[in-house]
C-alpha cells in the first residue's frame, strides 16, 4: 500500500471513530439524572424499549439520530429531537418504531420532534411498513408552540397521517407507556390498537392542573386518564398491561399474526460479499474533498462479488452508471466520477462535475431502470454542473433539466448516499432530499452546500466589501483576511454532514461499511409497496 492510501485510511478511520463517539453521546438522551427518574417509576428508557421490542440478532437502522444536534441550546438542547426512530424487525416483520424519549424535557415536542415524527410516518407510508408508536410525552413544548402547532408540516399533520395510513391499510399500533397529553392523545387513539401500561401510562386531553383552572374540578391524573379509567370505563384503550415488558410482548404477539404484504417484485438472488476488501474504502477516499479518486473503486467494494455491469462506459465519463447487486438486490447505480477524464473529442473533464454528455447518459440510464423495475442508488460526490460559455452554448441547462426531470418522475425507489461533495444543482440532479429518496444517508466525509466553502466565502466577502464601499469605507488587508476566515469558518461549519443530519436534510451519518445494510434494508422495505404510478417523464428538453 502506498503512503497516500495509508494517510487516507488513518484520516477516514479517525472520522468514523468521531462519528461513533458522537452517536454514543446522543444515545444518553437527557442524561443520567433524567434516566434515573424514569427507572424509579419502573419504566424502561426509550432505547431499551426498542431493543426489547426488536427481534434479537437482526439488523436495524436508525433514522435521525443527530436530529436537533446543536439546536435549542437556550432550552438546554434536545438530543435526537427527543424521539428515537428505527427501522427493524418485530416477530420477523419489518417495521418502523417510534419511541418518545422521556429523559429529554419529559418527551416534549420541539419543532424538530415534529419534523422527525413526520419523517418516520413518511417512511412507513412510502413503503407501506407497519409503524409502532411507544408514547411517553408531555406534549407540545409550550414556549415554542408557534413553531410547532398550526402549519401544514407541524404537529397536526401527524394525526392527519394517522388517518391516511388507516385508510390505506397500513398497520399502526400504539403503546401508552407514560404521559400522553392534549393533541398528542389523538396519536395512539387514531392507531388501529392502543395499549396502556398500568400505573405509568396516562392519556387525557387536559391534565389535572388545566382541568382545575378550566372548570374548577379537583381530580388526580390517574383517575382522570389512567389505565383503569380508559380500559374499564371509557373504552378508549384496548389492552392494559402491568409493565413495559408485558406491553411490548403483546405488541410482538400481535405483529406475529399480520398477513403477508404484497410485493413490488424487485429482483433478489442469494447475497454475496464484495470480492474486493470493503475496508479499502477508507484508503481510497481522499482525506480532503478537493482531491481526485476513482469512484469505480468504491463501487466495486459495495457491490456483490465486486461485479458491476457498466453502462456507456466510454461516454459521459464524469458520471458512472451501471447495474450490480447489493446484498442480493438488483440495483442501478448512478455515481459521480472524481478522476479527471479526457473525452474522445479531446476535452478534459473535471471529476465531480456534470457535463452535457454525462447528464444525457444518466437520464437515459434512469429511464432504463424505470423500464426494467430496478431500484436506483445514487452515490453523490458532485460539485455541480459545468459552467462557462462553452457549456452554456452546448445547452448544459436543458441537459441538466432532462436529468432532474428523470430523477423527479422516477417511480422505482431511490436511495442516496452522500459520499463527498453535494453542491448546488448537483445535489438535486443526484437525488438530494428534495427528490424523495426512500432513504438518504451521508458518510462522515460528506459536504452539503450551495457551493464549495472557498468560493462561497469569497463571494460573501465581496458582498460585505461592496456594502462598506457604499458607505465610503474600505477594508484594511489584515481586517479583510480576518473577515475571510470568519466567513469561511462559519460557512464550513454549516456544510458538515452533522449540520445536515441535525436538520434532517439527511437521515443520518453512517460508517461507509454500513452502506450495504442501509441500501438492502431500504429495498426490502420498498419491496412491500407495489409500484402503482406509471412512469412518465413529462416534457423532455431536446
Amino acid at each position: 500500500m502506498d503512503l497516500t492510501f495509508n494517510k487516507n485510511e488513518d484520516y477516514n478511520k479517525q472520522q468514523v471513530y468521531e462519528l461513533k463517539m458522537k452517536l454514543k453521546k446522543v444515545q444518553f438522551g437527557g442524561g443520567e439524572k433524567s434516566a434515573a427518574k424514569q427507572k424509579e417509576k419502573g419504566k424502561l428508557l426509550a432505547r431499551e424499549r426498542i431493543a426489547y421490542l426488536l427481534d434479537k440478532d437482526t439488523p436495524a437502522i436508525e433514522v435521525g439520530a443527530f436530529a436537533a444536534e446543536g439546536m435549542y441550546e437556550a432550552e438546554g438542547g434536545c438530543p435526537s429531537a427527543g424521539v428515537v426512530v428505527k427501522i427493524g424487525y418485530v416477530s420477523g416483520r419489518q417495521c418502523v418504531v417510534v419511541a418518545n424519549d422521556a429523559t429529554v424535557k419529559a418527551g416534549a415536542w420541539f419543532p424538530m420532534t415534529a419534523k422527525k415524527n413526520l419523517r418516520a410516518q413518511e417512511i412507513a407510508i412510502e413503503n407501506r411498513l407497519p409503524i409502532i408508536y411507544l408514547v411517553d410525552s408531555a406534549g407540545v413544548y409550550l414556549p415554542m408552540q408557534d413553531e410547532i402547532f398550526p402549519d401544514k408540516e407541524h404537529f397536526g399533520r401527524i394525526f392527519r397521517n394517522n388517518a391516511i395510513m388507516s385508510s390505506e391499510g397500513i398497520v399502526q399500533i400504539s403503546a401508552i407507556m407514560g404521559s400522553c397529553v392534549a393533541g398528542g392523545a389523538y396519536l395512539p387513539i387514531m392507531s388501529d390498537e392502543a395499549m396502556i401500561v398500568d400505573g405509568t401510562g396516562s392519556v387525557f386531553l387536559a391534565g389535572s392542573y388545566l382541568v382545575k383552572s378550566a372548570i374548577g374540578e379537583d381530580i388526580d391524573n390517574e383517575t382522570l386518564g389512567g389505565a383503569t379509567t380508559h380500559c374499564e370505563i371509557s373504552g378508549v384503550t384496548d389492552y392494559k398491561h402491568p409493565n413495559d415488558q408485558a406491553c411490548l410482548d403483546s405488541i410482538r404477539n400481535i405483529m406475529s399474526m399480520l398477513g403477508a404484504p404484497k410485493q413490488a417484485g424487485f429482483d433478489r438472488v442469494k447475497s454475496a460479499l464484495p470480492k474486493l476488501n470493503e475496508q479499502d474504502i477508507y484508503g481510497i477516499l481522499p482525506d480532503n474533498r478537493e482531491k481526485p479518486y476513482d469512484m469505480k473503486e468504491i463501487i466495486l467494494r459495495l457491490v456483490d462479488n465486486s461485479e458491476f455491469e457498466e453502462y456507456k462506459e466510454l461516454y459521459g465519463q464524469s458520471i458512472i452508471c451501471g447495474l450490480g447487486r447489493i446484498d442480493g438486490w438488483a440495483v442501478g447505480i448512478v455515481a459521480n466520477q472524481r478522476t479527471v477524464v479526457k473525452s474522445k473529442k479531446g476535452e478534459m473533464q473535471f471529476g465531480g462535475v456534470i457535463y452535457s454528455d454525462s447528464a444525457d447518459k444518466a437520464t437515459r440510464f434512469i429511464m432504463n431502470c424505470n423500464q426494467k423495475k430496478i431500484p436506483l442508488v445514487f452515490l453523490q460526490d458532485v460539485t455541480g454542473f459545468m459552467v462557462g460559455s462553452r457549456s452554456e452554448q452546448g445547452g448544459i441547462i436543458k441537459d441538466g433539466a432532462k436529468m432532474v426531470n428523470a430523477v423527479a418522475n422516477s417511480v422505482v425507489p431511490k436511495f442516496t448516499i452522500v459520499v463527498g461533495n453535494s453542491y448546488g444543482a448537483g445535489n438535486y440532479a443526484m437525488c438530494g432530499k428534495a427528490y424523495d429518496p426512500r432513504l438518504i444517508y451521508a458518510w462522515p466525509s460528506a459536504k452539503i452546500a450551495v457551493m464549495g466553502g472557498a468560493q462561497a466565502a469569497k463571494v460573501l466577502l465581496q458582498i460585505q466589501e461592496s456594502a462598506l464601499k457604499g458607505k465610503g469605507e474600505t477594508l484594511a488587508e489584515d481586517r479583510r483576511n480576518e473577515l475571510l476566515k470568519e466567513v469561511t469558518d462559519k460557512y464550513n461549519a454549516q456544510t458538515t454532514p452533522y449540520y445536515a443530519a441535525s436538520r434532517l436534510w439527511v437521515d443520518g451519518v453512517i460508517d461507509p461499511l454500513e452502506t450495504r445494510k442501509v441500501i438492502s434494508m431500504g429495498i426490502e422495505a420498498a419491496n412491500q409497496s407495489p409500484i402503482t404510478k406509471p412512469f412518465n417523464v413529462g416534457i423532455i428538453q431536446t
